[in-house]
This record gives structure tokens, sequence and C-alpha cells, in this order.
């Protein structure tokens, strides 16, 4: 880094300033690979972040789905309890029958809408659950794709250093590895 005249930087980056200075082909093309596949990885690594934040989100939303699930059971157990209690009433001795039977009927109703709340929130907490472990899959693939991008970038600094093509083109075929692996990511698969 620069300050009033004095840099330091290390000897990776000694190298690329030297690649792009010189007439060296080798070194050009393996500077620009490593700019290239730095850029990718920046794209590739964004995604990775922002499908784990979502399958996080997804997990988050089921448990909310799933507590409100149970706050439901609560409540048809309640209106049952209550259907019980008004049954049972029916067979004391002198009380109102009539308005016993009519509590009993508007609790079947009731229970019957509060069943149906909880059931949606049951099939609700599934989705989720199922659409989390999708994205946290597509998490995995991105975060695999990322790192055959690193390793691709570590073979080109080390090709920089030896000036091996052999490890150049194995940066290559890694860095082709992660973009299949990416693209895999970007297809749900």
């Amino acid at each position: 880094m620069s300050g009033h005249g004095f840099h330091v930087h290390g000897p990776h980056d000694h190298e690329l300033e030297h690649a792009v200075h010189s007439n060296d082909d080798f070194s050009s093309k393996i500077a620009v690979m490593t700019a290239i596949m730095a850029t990718v990885g920046a794209l590739i690594g964004y995604e990775g972040g922002a499908t784990q934040n979502q399958a996080a989100m997804l997990k988050n939303s089921a448990a909310i789905s799933k507590t409100d699930a149970a706050n439901s059971w609560s409540h048809y157990q309640s209106k049952s309890n209550k259907q019980n209690l008004a049954e049972l009433a029916l067979s004391i001795p002198g009380v109102d029958n009539e308005k016993y039977k009519l509590d009993i009927e508007r609790y079947k109703k009731e229970k019957e809408e509060i069943k149906k709340e909880a059931q949606s929130f049951e099939k609700q907490v599934v989705e989720l659950e199922a659409s989390s472990e999708a994205a946290l899959h597509q998490h995995h693939r991105w975060a695999q794709a990322m790192t055959a991008i690193q390793i691709a970038i570590s073979l080109a600094a080390i090709a920089l250093l030896t000036k091996k093509k052999w490890l150049q083109y194995g940066s290559y075929g890694v860095a082709a590895a992660g973009l299949g692996i990416a693209i895999l990511a970007g297809m749900h698969i």
C-alpha cells in the first residue's frame, strides 16, 4: 500500500504487477485469468450467502408457523373441553338444556374452523421446511463452486510463481469445474 512514497506489497502482487508490465505472455494470461476467476468467485460468494440467508429465513418462518399451529391446536382443545363440559351439563337435572345444546353446536362449528386453521399452519410448516432444505442444498452447491474457484486461483498463483504450464491448465480445469457446479446451483440441482 502507498503512503508518502513508501510502497509495500506481497509476492503475488509483485508477480501480477510484473506480469502486467512485461511482455511475458504466460504471466499475462494467468494474471487476466486470475482476475476473471476472482470476479466470478465474488459473484458465486454473493449467491452462496444469499441462499444461506434464504434458507435461514424459511426455517424461521417454518418455526413461526409451527408455533401458530400449536396455538391453534391448543385453542381447539380448549373448545373441546368447553363442549365436553356443556355435554356433561345436559345430564344435570334442572339446567337449561336448550342453552347447552346451542353451546355444544357452537363449539362444534368453532372447532371445525380452528381445526382447518391448525391444519393450514401444519401444511405451511411442511412447505416452508422443504423450501428451506432446497435453499440449503443450493447454498451447498454455491459453496462447492466457490471452493473450486478459490483452489483454481491458488493453482494460478502457484503456476505464475513456478511458470509451470500444467499448473496453468490445472487451474483452468478446476475453474471450469467450479463454473459447472455454479451452473448446477443456479439450476437448483
